[in-house]
């Protein structure tokens, strides 16, 4: 099957967080099945490294509202994955993805030039597959600009939605730039609202788990789309992210210090939380476990629970923490303050980066995910591959990819409870450290249960290539 895949950042040429991770492993694991899927996503600044393995293949121009602008399209080829740049200077070159005043024009710019590519592409995609707001606009211009020429007469569009809080909404000024007379279907509470534009008009819609898909068509998770998906309920599909279990893999991983498999996992780990906590000047016994965070600093992944209750675990046990994060300002500072009290306790690095994320992964014991919601979640997936046991919110995907521990029949693959309150999430936390304190043998069980689960894509790629054939049938 011939699909054109959307997305506005890609691993390793662009990440902002996990739709770059699933735009690097899904379309490789459908090309690993036998299609033939091709990547676009516009060329950054960080792109430019990559530039003299890039072959240049054609120029586009694009007309929104009453200004054009050229694009050029680069071609990245590796084996069988096909990765394609929009080139614009003036759109795309900048220090930031997201976040400026004319980003409805650039992302309308990357929408309107993933329909131009289709002209230069030697094989006619059946489906396009748009992820987000940034290209969520493609449905609703293909079908009122595009469908009349031949090449795109029998396309048709999947839209994945990997977290409905961002929306892409803007002023109404901003319906000009769909080129047709007023619409109430990008329009949502006297704005325009590009993910509603997608949701109304893609030939079916998708989000990155199945618990998740059900909770968006509710008021408390819909954020005020849950009316406009509850319309397309037989259109909306629910499949689980998965990992790439290569990059993944604690036996090969060249970013950790020490490979380990299933039987010297504890040495392991101990020998990469040595090495690892050096760098921030904690000292760590084996009978210490290392708790740990990476993500976003935001509301929604759960920091002000963990800003209520850390202190006391701390104080209440014998565990040493490291947090790999940034984003809100508050929560930054927080961050740094708690470091500054505990330093032989408390690590924090500020800002992202991959190796030391890995590091992290491979050393820690328990990682802590107590999202207000999660689409899915990888962080759950990629601990529980290096035998690091989660502590999540039972919502959305987390809900989806964590069995519960059952202390009376010794069950499970990690820690988990619903309501959002301090102590709770405390206990649970606290409750997972005992554990490894005094229970080693269970503890090892639990270790055990979580490392034979198996997230990895070969099951990603089976599902969205069902879906892909409901789509072309029309059922």
């Amino acid at each position: 099957m011939n699909v054109l895949f959307a997305s506005s950042e890609v691993f390793p040429f662009s990440k902002t967080g996990g739709l770059a991770d699933i735009a690097s492993f899904l379309p490789k694991a459908l090309n690993g099945i036998g299609h033939n899927v091709i990547t676009v996503t516009p060329y950054y600044p960080s792109i430019a490294k990559y530039h003299n393995d890039l072959e240049y293949l054609g120029t586009k121009t694009v007309y929104f509202g009453l200004d054009n602008t050229k694009v050029n399209y680069y071609v990245l080829n590796e084996g069988s994955n096909q990765t394609i740049f929009v080139q614009n200077q003036h759109y795309f070159e900048r220090e930031f993805y997201y976040g400026y005043d004319d980003d409805d024009i650039r992302f309308m710019v990357f929408s309107y030039s993933v329909l131009e590519l289709v002209d230069l592409l030697k094989d006619i995609p059946q489906i396009i597959h748009v992820n987000d707001w940034q290209s969520a606009p493609v449905p609703f211009l293909l079908d009122r600009h595009y469908r009349y020429r031949e090449k795109y007469q029998y396309i048709h569009t999947l839209l994945t939605i990997h977290n409905l809080q961002y929306q892409g909404s803007f002023g109404l000024y901003s319906s000009r730039l769909f080129n047709v007379d007023f619409d109430y279907t990008y329009v949502h509470f006297n704005s325009v609202n590009y993910l509603k534009t997608g949701i109304e008009t893609a030939s079916k819609i998708n989000t990155v788990s199945p618990n998740y898909r059900n909770e968006i068509m509710t008021e408390k998770f819909g954020f005020t789309l849950d009316g406009a998906l509850k319309n397309r309920e037989n259109d909306l599909y629910g499949i689980l992210n998965g990992i790439d279990l290569e990059v993944f893999n604690p036996e090969t991983d060249s970013l950790i210090d020490k490979n380990y498999t299933s039987s010297n996992l504890k040495l392991g780990k101990q020998k990469n939380k040595e090495e690892l906590l050096k760098e921030f000047n904690i000292e760590i016994t084996k009978d210490q476990p290392l708790v740990s965070y990476i993500g976003r600093l935001a509301v929604q992944k759960g920091i002000n629970l963990m800003k209520e209750s850390l202190e006391d675990i701390i104080n209440d046990s014998n565990a040493v923490f490291i947090f790999l994060g940034s984003g809100n300002e508050e929560y930054q500072n927080y961050f740094q303050s708690l470091r500054d009290k505990y330093p032989n306790r408390v690590a924090y690095y500020q800002g992202y980066n991959e190796d030391l994320a890995h590091k992290i992964y491979a050393s820690s014991d328990i990682f802590l995910m107590p999202s207000e919601f999660e689409p899915c979640g990888l962080g759950q997936m990629i601990s529980m591959r290096y035998g690091t046991i989660p502590v999540v919110r039972e919502v959305g995907g987390l809900k989806d990819t964590i069995h519960p521990y059952n202390k009376y029949n010794n069950t499970g693959t990690g820690f988990s409870f619903y309501d959002q309150n301090k102590d709770v999430f405390k206990d649970k936390v606290l409750e997972a450290i005992n554990m490894f304190n005094n229970e080693p043998r269970k503890w090892s069980q639990l270790v055990r249960r979580a490392l034979n689960e198996d997230f990895g894509l070969e099951r990603m790629a089976k599902e969205y290539t069902d879906l892909y054939n409901k789509i072309i049938g029309g059922k």
